[in-house]
């Protein structure tokens, strides 16, 4: 028969907890951890911090170029050419657009007559009533308008500055003398830095003919301006004479493809900054991981309790994975906060790079764009750490006191960490645009932490078995401590080694690009360059220079030509095959056909040698530097990354008009040629006995011993001379550094946010195992051991630790610039010895004197008090 069961004998059948009770859970646990989980936050608030303000500033930038690019273009269109135009395509030009202006530009020299100082300028020959949009920004406002009602001229306002000049004074340009009307504040679309690297002189286009400048040699750069009553019509008329333009290699430019370029460029800034953010995230990433490692490690206990209680797996998971969100929305709006106050700073370290006034608002979305990254990456860098939550069992609670508890591998965890990479991944690819560079740098960094991890397993096993018997018991403690139960060994060298890595690696690029630009000088190298030098001038400037007892250095003729054919076709050949090939699916010899038809557009400018120079050596084919007979076939050589760029090799044909002359050649060699060396070097080389007799100028280089022969000299030249124009390379060098030094100031600007990150993170990682050192420290001390033996134990732990890190750290931060350097920059990595050394002891000595910082607080109280403060 069926008994009734008594009521205490009822089945119970467990229900879910409610969620709020989760929250409640997640608040309480928290309170006492709130300080220790600063840890946690902290590690990407600056991370988060970087990339909302590049975020904010991208959007506000690209926001200001739209509105105005009318002012940057300052027409409806422009059409422009590096080449004398033909008379019927002139023609044409003048009966385009409502209203029109022209401009010839090109460097030349600018002589004070008062102060008798010369400066290389852009000189512009302006004619009509451009810009049309926007205004030329000068002292006095009326300047602009009435310069060109006489014999005036508008001149950079630093250039004024350099030479103490103002309104009134004369400056000789070429053959003629004029006044200056007025400083040069702003002219259309230049921002500051390029300024001060080619400064600008407008004068009037009725006085460029006199002036003497526009012969032959000449760098002028022919400029049409047109303002359309209807715009609507551009992009028809476009589509009209764009096969005449494409013919005479001329380019052209509306508002809408001066918005979108310059968008395309400061893009690419953008890009680069938000990589340096990225990059300082990542280091976030690090400390993330490594301080919910540790703090969930010392919650294992807490949860086998609650297990004990009836909270099942999955809700003490939930419990700790809302107290982390929770944690990491706070760390992120603390830097999206920090972030939009910072993008007010940019446009102040950026001003000299933006060709638009910048105007700073508060970016929502960007800050919106921060606040979710930043939740993201403190989930998915907390789950590998929360995920063994749901595997303690109640159990646990018992054994966790003397055993260590052993795990299996959690199929959700390699979830997880697939996910990361792939979260790792595709940010990346965000911001470098190219699936291939960031497969190549998240690898690397997969790669690092698994090297890292190799490491830190090497060394458990080597401490473990090479550890003398007789070795003083310091000693033996300290090293004994690496591969105790619970050690977090390996966490603390992939944190601390994966930060120095990172922040010697930003060190190090920083240091290639800076000197990737920097222009060599030494003892024996010219400092001066004199080039507009006709066929009659030369003697006599020889005779000049000798005069003032300086050197004549690399005197080299320089022919002006044109490129004809490329294996037999022409640019409109080339241009129909490439107009065809668009069609077809895009490959790498199809965007090398569309950079050859490209290269017919700009002059070229050859020189004839029998030797190659220093700063050339031949990569492939044989170079042949005389041609004996009429008959013979003419074997040129070109720059090799030149020949890449139109898509040419060794045996290929081209034909070359000089001064209407056609040349048929063939290449028979590739020349790597050093860029940076102060001397002439030439993209196309020919040998001796073919251009002898063509239309040519000289370039003359030379050494100057001080700034006053300098100024004697090249005052000399433009007075005798008006057309020449001359380098002083000792001015190029300060303006060349003034440049580096605000792209400098750039970069450390941004690779301050990952250092300062990298930090914080290591000193985190080490200060995160201060509570698992507390019971054994305290237990040392209750059998006896002293406060200076407790100390010398944690600090030959920590030395030992950080030696190892630092070094890895290093060594793999060198390796990584080398090949970036190699592969990436094509430049020389020559690391100083300094700062490696500065900055591999810099690292063992924080990660040693935060080790005992956090053991020295311990002892200065009783065991007991230490005990009840931590229970």
């Amino acid at each position: 028969m069926n008994k009734k069961l008594m009521p205490d004998q009822q089945p119970v059948f467990r229900k879910t907890v409610p969620v709020s009770w989760l929250f409640k859970m997640a608040w309480r646990d928290s309170r006492k951890n709130r300080s220790r989980l600063f840890l946690f936050t902290s590690s990407i608030i600056l991370g988060i911090a970087a990339l909302v303000a590049v975020y904010s500033f991208s959007d506000n930038l690209q926001r200001d170029i739209d509105e105005q690019a009318k002012t940057l273009t300052g027409a409806d269109l422009i059409i422009d050419s590096r080449k004398e135009i033909s008379k019927p395509v002139l023609a044409m030009l003048d009966t385009l657009g409502d209203q029109r202006a022209k401009e010839q530009s090109f460097p030349s020299m600018l002589y004070f007559i008062k102060g008798q100082g010369s400066r290389l300028v852009q000189i512009k020959a302006l004619e009509g009533q451009y810009p049309f949009y926007g205004t030329i920004e000068t002292t006095p406002e009326l300047a602009a308008k009435q310069f060109d009602q006489g014999r005036n001229a508008l001149i950079d306002k630093t250039v004024m500055l350099q030479f103490n000049s103002k309104p009134g004074d004369s400056v000789q340009i070429g053959k003629l003398n004029f006044a200056i009307a007025g400083y040069l504040d702003q002219a259309p679309g230049q921002s500051g830095i390029m300024a001060s690297i080619s400064p600008v002189v407008y004068i009037p286009f009725k006085y460029l003919k006199q002036t003497g400048l526009a012969q032959f040699g000449s760098r002028i750069h022919y400029s049409f301006y047109y303002k359309f009553k209807q715009s609507a019509a551009i992009p028809l008329l476009l589509k009209k004479i764009k096969p005449v333009l494409d013919k005479e290699g001329m380019d052209y430019e509306t508002i809408a493809s001066k918005k979108q370029s310059t968008g395309r460029a400061f893009q690419d800034l953008t890009q680069f900054l938000s990589l340096a953010g990225f990059i300082a995230l990542l280091l976030g990433c690090i400390g993330v991981g490594s301080a919910i490692h540790v703090y969930i490690s010392e919650k294992l206990a807490a949860i086998a309790t609650l297990r004990c209680l009836g909270v099942s797996a999955w809700e003490a998971f939930f419990i700790y994975l809302i107290q982390l969100t929770f944690i990491g929305f706070a760390g992120a709006v603390a830097g999206a906060i920090i972030g939009s106050g910072l993008q007010f700073l940019l446009p102040y370290v950026l001003k000299d790079f933006l060709p638009v006034d910048f105007t700073m608002q508060i970016s929502w979305m960007a800050i919106l764009q921060g606040i979710i990254t930043g939740v993201v990456i403190a989930i998915l860098f907390a789950l590998p750490s929360l995920l063994s939550v749901r595997r303690i069992s109640p159990l646990n609670a018992i054994r966790l006191s003397f055993e260590q508890v052993k795990l299996k591998t959690d199929p959700l965890k390699i979830i997880v960490y697939l996910i990361i990479f792939l979260f790792v991944l595709g940010f990346t690819y965000l911001q470098m645009d190219s699936w291939l560079q960031a497969l190549i740098f998240s690898g690397a960094l997969v790669i690092t932490i698994f090297i890292f991890y190799g490491l830190s397993v090497l060394l458990l096993a080597l401490v473990k078995k090479t550890i003398p018997k007789g070795i003083a018991y310091t000693w033996r403690q300290g090293f004994s401590n690496l591969y105790r139960p619970g050690n977090l060994t390996l966490m603390l060298i992939v944190a601390i080694g994966l930060s120095t890595t990172l922040i010697a690696t930003l060190y190090f690029v920083q240091g290639i690009l800076i000197n990737k630009v920097t222009i060599s000088s030494g003892k024996d190298q010219p400092n001066m360059a004199l080039f507009d030098i006709q066929d009659d001038q030369v003697e006599a400037l020889n005779a000049l220079t000798k005069q003032y007892h300086l050197p004549l250095m690399n005197q080299v003729a320089v022919v002006t030509m044109r490129l004809e054919e490329i294996n037999g076709k022409t640019a409109t050949q080339l241009a129909e095959a490439d107009s065809l090939k668009k069609k077809e699916p895009e490959n790498q010899e199809n965007q090398k056909r569309e950079s050859s038809s490209s290269a017919f557009k700009n002059e070229i400018r050859a020189t004839f040698q029998t030797q190659l120079t220093s700063a050339e050596k031949i990569t492939a084919g044989k170079w042949i530097g005389k041609v004996n007979y009429p008959e013979d076939i003419v074997y040129i050589s070109l720059d090799d990354r030149y020949a890449e760029r139109i898509g040419v090799k060794v045996g290929d044909k081209m034909l070359f008009n000089v001064q209407g002359m056609q040349i048929p050649t063939v290449i028979g060699s590739l020349r790597k040629v050093e860029w940076g060396k102060v001397q002439t070097n030439f993209r196309v080389l020919f040998p001796a006995g073919v251009l002898e007799d063509a239309p040519k100028f000289h370039v003359l280089m030379t050494k100057i011993p001080d700034a006053e022969t300098s100024a004697k000299f090249q005052a000399a030249v433009v007075r005798i001379f008006p057309n020449i124009s001359v380098i002083d390379l000792g001015l190029v060098l300060q303006v060349l550094d003034t440049l580096l030094g605000k792209i400098s100031f750039v970069i450390r600007f941004m690779a301050s946010f990952s250092i300062i990150t990298g930090w914080i993170v290591l000193i985190s990682a080490v200060r995160s195992s201060k509570n698992q050192r507390l019971r054994e420290i305290v237990l040392l001390r209750t059998i006896g051991a002293k406060g200076t033996q407790i100390l010398a134990i944690t600090a030959i732990e920590y030395l030992f630790l950080g030696l190892l890190a630092a070094a890895a750290g290093m060594v793999i931060a060198l390796a990584g610039s080398w090949a970036l350097a190699t592969y990436i920059f094509d430049a020389v990595f020559t690391p100083e010895l300094l700062p490696v050394v500065l900055l591999f002891s810099a690292v063992t000595l924080i990660v040693v004197f935060t080790g005992m910082s956090s053991s020295r607080g311990i002892l200065k109280h009783p065991p007991l008090e230490v005990l009840r403060k931590d229970s």
